[in-house]
């Protein structure tokens, strides 16, 4: 799940608990380290439930963070909207995404700066 300029290791799937024509719960795992790298889909969205840790998900088209937290959740993320998850604790991550519904696929992208990073003239991690 890590495009070709991301930085970082990719997040590691744990598991598929559900997976039947146009929907997929994935279980995933990211330490601080990892992330899943800027992308979007065409076709279906994302939502996210936290188990363990803490995740961050960053967006864009507008512009949006969200920071979750164990028995959190969020989304869906809407087909074609760009965003990077990433585990903003200090210890590992364990999270669900819900997704769906329609064909599966995943658009890497090049990293892309946020809107805290351009306002605070930080390079992009």
């Amino acid at each position: 799940m890590q495009g070709p300029a991301d930085s970082g290791e990719a997040a590691e799937r744990v598991a598929r608990h559900a997976e039947r024509p146009g929907f997929l719960i994935s279980e995933m795992r990211m330490s601080p380290a990892q992330r899943v790298g800027w992308h979007y889909h065409t076709n279906i969205q994302d939502t996210f439930y936290v188990l363990d840790g803490s995740v961050r998900i960053t967006l864009r088209d507008p512009d949006e963070q969200v920071d979750l937290r164990p028995g959190e959740s969020w989304g869906p993320v809407r087909a074609g909207r760009p965003h990077l998850v990433t585990n903003s604790g200090g210890g590992s991550a364990t999270f669900l995404v819900l997704q769906g519904i329609g064909d599966w696929d995943n658009v890497p992208l090049e990293d892309v700066p946020t809107f805290v990073e351009l306002e605070s003239g930080d390079p992009p991690r």
